[in-house]
């Protein structure tokens, strides 16, 4: 999801000295500057239009909770007449009858785990099993994936021996914070700006080819995250995918307005924009209109490459990475 990890030493650097306590990321993605946030002190209210990083988020940010033995026996038992629809729906388009049929399991018992931060980190875990067994690390191609084994660990295991690792990954991740920290989905225009004193604004944008839809590329993990409740699958697909959400963040003809609105709504806050040189509106003009609403606009840039998939010969895009900083 375009994740900051490789940007967090810059990113802490331009955050650390900024006079905060208290934090939204409303586009919270992968979790990481949300989670740099937490191990500085600060009070964060992470938040996605998208419910699977809305759990990311929850299990990062939990002050304590782990899978146990126990926890995990009862996640991995057999569920005699349970669901079977991931193995109905995905057969022949993403991983062997063995994953899918385990994936049913799991997400199933995941359900009846007592309190939400148990399901978080095992519905994470889960998650992220996905994305790594994945070969390209992204849902929109199926079928025969040979051409993209490079050979990776990550290809050789199923998802069950993922799950148990990344379930101890996971059991790694709380911390007790010295501020409550909370995540939830939510628009980024239903996040109540009163008491922020910095907001960290990391929205889709639109690149000048492909495009920024996170729902094509990872509609399986959104499907997974809600187990297909409450969306509808687009049966004429290959890949099954569900309906796009739209966002205002993903048209030329809507983005200006969207950034306006945007920068107007936590205007008494400390904004932090995070962009790149790839995208529309170019940085100029994003300057323009954060400036109607703060005096001070400092921009840092470094270069950075992009990239979507995880396979050994995937394109990385060189681009400038912005932070914009208005105060």
């Amino acid at each position: 999801m375009g994740s900051k990890r490789r940007l967090l030493p810059w990113i802490y650097e331009a955050l650390r000295d900024l006079p905060f306590e208290t934090a939204a990321d409303p586009f919270v993605g992968g979790g990481c500057v949300a989670y740099l946030m937490k191990a500085m002190g600060k009070s964060v209210a992470a938040s996605d239009f998208l419910e699977f990083p809305a759990v990311l988020a929850r299990a990062i940010l939990a002050d304590s909770g782990r899978t146990d033995d126990d926890a995990l026996d009862r996640l991995l038992a057999p569920r005699p007449g349970g669901p079977g629809f991931i193995e109905r729906t995905f057969a022949g388009v993403f991983y062997t009858p063995d994953d899918l049929r385990f994936l049913d399991r799991v997400r199933g018992n995941i359900d009846d785990l007592d309190g939400e931060t148990p399901r978080a980190l095992a519905l994470a875990a889960l998650i992220r099993s996905c994305l790594k067994k994945q070969p390209r690390g992204v849902f929109t191609v199926s079928g025969d994936l040979s051409r993209y084994d490079d050979g990776r660990r990550d290809l050789r295991l199923s998802l069950e021996e993922h799950f148990r690792e990344q379930v101890r990954v996971f059991n790694a991740v709380p911390f007790v914070g010295d501020r409550p920290c909370s995540a939830r989905r939510a628009d980024a225009f239903e996040v109540d700006p009163a008491g922020l004193d910095l907001v960290y604004l990391d929205p889709p944008y639109v690149p000048r080819s492909d495009d920024n839809c996170y729902i094509k590329r990872y509609h399986f993990l959104e499907g997974l995250a809600c187990y297909w409740r409450g969306v509808r699958i687009r049966e004429e697909t290959r890949v099954k995918k569900i309906e796009k959400r739209p966002t205002p963040f993903g048209s030329r003809r809507t983005a200006l307005d969207a950034f306006d609105r945007l920068f107007h709504r936590f205007r008494e806050s400390i904004i932090v924009l995070s962009y790149g040189s790839n995208g529309y509106p170019d940085l100029a003009t994003l300057e323009g209109l954060l400036r109607r609403y703060k005096p001070s606009v400092t921009t840092l840039v470094r270069p950075h490459r992009y990239h979507f998939g995880t396979h050994r010969a995937v394109g990385r895009a060189v681009a400038d990475e912005y932070l914009l900083i208005g105060r």
